[in-house]
């Protein structure tokens, strides 16, 4: 088992991870710590520990951003197949891990690495290779991460409620046209677009897809028209329990394929912000690759 870590970890999280490590250890397992910092710090550690040897499971300590970088690096390298995929949720908002069951608690979260068994899951994929595990928004929702960004060594979680609120007293809305599988769904102006794998996002603060489910082969596309600020307001707190797809400024659907177009925006992919673009698809493949979770 290989764990990469945080080459910038402080004391508190270095000592959790050596307890951790201790942990799995006495199952018998060969258990290696490795620091990442970049792209070539986890390829060296990936290639010192290569698939069907010691490191046949990887586990990302970390957050969101960590199981990203590590599930999209992984398939770059063509190993996303033969390489199962740990988490130990270590990070601000921990969607994934919520959204799959996988324990908050580091202790917790070992005994499952150590007893649990591999879950095949979904995939979004864009244009350029990229990929979603959890969730990707455009609009608002890319916004208002960024926003949050300065704040979460600070607030944590709570982070991401602040930049939602900067974002929705500022932005009115992007002219976008959205396709899913091929056809016309949407043609206006919207305030935010959204493809989830999954249910939750922004640290358990907003239930975007409740039906979501990271493994039945299809994508949830929300689409909301709410630009208006009494709207605006609306959307989001019908947002925080799942129910703004109910609204009728909202387009729910799911597919396999989106394309967005229009004037310039960013997206936001598993918090990872990037853009602006004008052109965006992102297909779903099935199946691609699989994780230590509850079933």
């Amino acid at each position: 088992m290989l764990i990469l870590t945080n080459a910038n970890a402080g004391t508190h999280d270095t000592e959790t991870l050596e307890r951790i490590a201790a942990l799995l250890r006495e199952g018998g397992r060969d258990v290696a710590l490795r620091p990442t910092g970049s792209p070539e710090d986890l390829d060296r550690a990936l290639d010192e520990h290569p698939a069907g040897g010691s490191g046949d499971v990887v586990v990302a300590a970390g957050g969101d951003g960590s199981i990203h970088g590590l599930v999209a690096r992984l398939r770059a390298r063509g190993e996303l197949g033969e390489r199962t995929v740990g988490l130990l949720p270590m990070g601000t908002g921990n969607d994934l891990a919520r959204n799959l069951g996988i324990p908050l608690d580091p202790e917790r979260a070992a005994r499952l690495l150590a007893d649990g068994t591999p879950r095949e899951l979904d995939l979004l994929v864009d244009e350029d290779g990229g990929v979603v595990l959890n969730a990707v928004h455009v609009g608002i929702g890319a916004v208002a991460a960024r926003r949050a960004a300065r704040f979460k060594p600070y607030l944590k979680a709570a982070a991401f409620s602040l930049g939602a609120i900067l974002s929705g007293m500022r932005e009115t809305g992007w002219n976008l046209r959205v396709q899913a599988d091929g056809e016309s769904v949407a043609d206006g102006r919207f305030l935010m677009v959204a493809l989830s794998n999954a249910s939750g996002i922004a640290g358990g603060t907003a239930q975007l897809a409740a039906d979501g489910h990271p493994g039945d082969g299809r994508a949830e596309l929300v689409v909301s028209a709410a630009t208006g600020p009494f709207a605006r307001v609306g959307f989001a707190l019908r947002l925080r329990e799942g129910t703004h797809r109910h609204r009728e400024d909202v387009v729910h659907t799911t597919a396999c394929s989106v394309t967005i177009s229009g004037e310039p925006f960013l997206a936001n992919a598993d918090g990872e912000v990037s853009g602006p673009y004008t052109h965006r698809c992102w297909t779903l493949d099935a199946r691609a690759w699989r994780i230590i979770a509850p079933g």
